[in-house]
């Protein structure tokens, strides 16, 4: 049986990867858990719950891939409704933190359950525990040096 050249390979694996995220993020995104808030709210909620001394706002841009000034405003909506506050950086006097409220992590919790049983439906109705953890091993392989 003849094999594919490894460019041809290479390729066509990228496309199949990056048409399996596009599309089950889309069917996750369009999904009912988000509740009152946006995905982007919910992933600096997620990304504060990660970072219990807090997480500045440059850090917060990178993980979110948004521009500084779009960050301030998403950031501002989220203190609007007592989800984050600011706090003095314990590494840095001079400047300041994000955390969660009490409110904030209880959202988060929330929403962040619903979220977990709607990806746990879309990756398990073709894949079985075996082939997660394969995919999960392939996928961290892909980025590890990164």
């Amino acid at each position: 049986m003849p094999t594919e050249p490894p460019r041809q390979l290479a390729n066509e694996t990228w496309e199949a990867l990056f048409r399996a995220q596009m599309t089950l993020g889309k069917e996750l995104v369009d999904s009912d858990a988000w509740g009152s808030l946006s995905t982007r709210e919910y992933g600096v909620l997620y990304a504060l719950s990660k970072a219990p001394e807090g997480a500045r706002m440059a850090d917060l841009c990178a993980d979110a891939l948004l521009t500084q000034a779009g960050m301030s405003r998403l950031v501002g909506r989220l203190e609007d409704r007592r989800l984050i506050v600011r706090a003095p950086d314990p590494q840095d006097g001079r400047a300041t933190v994000l955390r969660l409220t009490e409110a904030g992590t209880a959202l988060h919790r929330e929403v962040g359950g619903r979220h977990a049983v709607e990806v746990e439906s879309v990756m398990t109705r073709a894949l079985s525990p075996a082939e997660l953890e394969q995919l999960r091993h392939l996928c961290r392989r892909l980025i590890a040096d990164v």
